[in-house]
């Protein structure tokens, strides 16, 4: 049988902004209802040091900051529930979020905080490594990366945007995509290519991530190319 609930404010996502929306909210005595998904604190909980957040003079571990936003949420009066909004239907008021857990809120209000979903390739390293060099957020982690040889996997807009991001950062930037020419928009490729510390390795895909342990650490990647495997 389908579990009803019934809230003024419903807030989808428990990143940083679904969590900033339910502190606001709640102060305003508005009860809010949150849903936190599947990957609960967002992308920052694959974010190793976080350094750009306002409030803190040492960096914080992304899962510890989103860890801290969580209590905060919660001390203020905000609900939060483990599940995954399916499906939303705002033709009429009170509007419906329907779960995977089989529950139905009924919402005056619904506040979409889902953020972004990382496309990861699933290779061997990529998960071994992550947060020791494997990064999902340019913005996050590239000055963990200053001087040195970074690469970014992609042809579409993000891909470019984090290259041209890391461009300023680090000594050199390979975007590697596996086509011989970009999705992205024209404009960003027009900016792209006039980046001296740019090159774009075309036609080729990353099949491994190596590193050491001691310390941990990425040290290559094997690409896999039509003339074979490169490091």
């Amino acid at each position: 049988m389908m579990e009803r609930l019934t809230t003024r404010v419903a807030i989808i996502g428990s990143g940083s902004a679904g969590y900033t929306a339910a502190i606001y909210t709640a102060r305003a005595n508005l009860k809010p209802l949150l849903i936190t998904g599947y990957q609960q604190g967002g992308l920052l909980t694959l974010t190793q040091e976080v350094e750009n957040f306002p409030g803190f003079s040492d960096p914080i571990l992304g899962p510890d900051l989103m860890s801290a936003m969580k209590k905060q949420a919660e001390n203020v009066g905000t609900h939060m529930i483990m599940d995954q909004v399916d499906r939303v239907d705002f033709s009429k008021k009170p509007f419906l979020c329907y779960t995977a857990g089989n529950r139905v809120i009924e919402a005056e209000s619904v506040i979409i905080a889902t953020g972004a979903q990382v496309r990861w390739l699933g290779i061997p390293g990529e998960k071994t490594y992550c947060g020791y060099g494997v990064s999902s957020c340019a913005t996050c982690d590239g000055f963990f990366f200053k001087d040195q040889h970074v690469a970014v996997v992609g042809g579409g807009n993000s891909a470019v945007e984090e290259a041209i991001f890391l461009s300023s950062i680090a000594k050199k930037v390979s975007l590697i995509h596996r086509r011989d020419q970009l999705r992205a928009a024209p404009i960003l490729q027009e900016r792209l290519f006039a980046i001296k510390n740019i090159e774009c390795i075309w036609n080729a895909q990353v099949s491994h991530v190596h590193g050491t342990e001691k310390p941990k650490a990425v040290s290559h990647i094997t690409l896999t190319t039509k003339d074979g495997p490169r490091d």
